[in-house]
């Protein structure tokens, strides 16, 4: 299964507890393996909401068995410095600073901190410096193909 699909798996699982599944990675092989869901809620996340999620998520693991070999299911919150990446996200924060690096260069940079201008489903807006910058980012497109990486926070990038 692809990770778009496990996301569609547990997506309605983890919708239907009042949360929103903000991102998932995946990492199999060896005795490393994991599989980590993010969750958020508007009223933030709690140890207990993650014990909730990750008992629901690891019954919907354990029948539909979706990832071969052995990982480790971990249920965290995205934290501050969260990635963004659905349009939800970008439209959620807008106005605050967000860094944005990119895989090819734009505008001769690959490197963007700045403002959270607006955002649609193909670009968003940044204000780095009082220039505002036009980023190409589109919502069809698979998540692992996405030609940035978003995420919110205070730090540099």
């Amino acid at each position: 299964m692809t990770r778009d699909e496990v996301i569609a798996l547990l997506e309605p699982t983890i919708d239907g507890l009042g949360y929103e599944l903000a991102d998932l990675e995946v990492r199999l092989g060896g005795k490393n393996g994991f599989m980590r869901v993010f969750i958020d809620s508007p009223d933030g996340i709690g140890l207990d909401d993650c014990e909730k999620v990750s008992l629901a998520v690891s019954a919907i693991l354990d029948v539909e068995d979706p990832l071969p070999g052995h990982y480790d299911l971990e249920v965290s919150s995205p934290g501050l410095d969260r990635k963004l990446t659905k349009v939800e996200h970008f439209q959620r924060f807008q106005g605050e600073i967000v860094k944005v690096k990119m895989r090819f260069p734009v505008e001769g940079r690959r490197r963007f901190r700045g403002t959270l201008v607006s955002s649609d489903d193909e670009n968003i807006v940044v204000d780095v410096d009082g220039i505002e910058h036009t980023l190409r980012w589109l919502a069809s497109t698979p998540r692992d193909w996405c030609p940035a990486i978003f995420s919110r926070g205070e730090t540099g990038v």
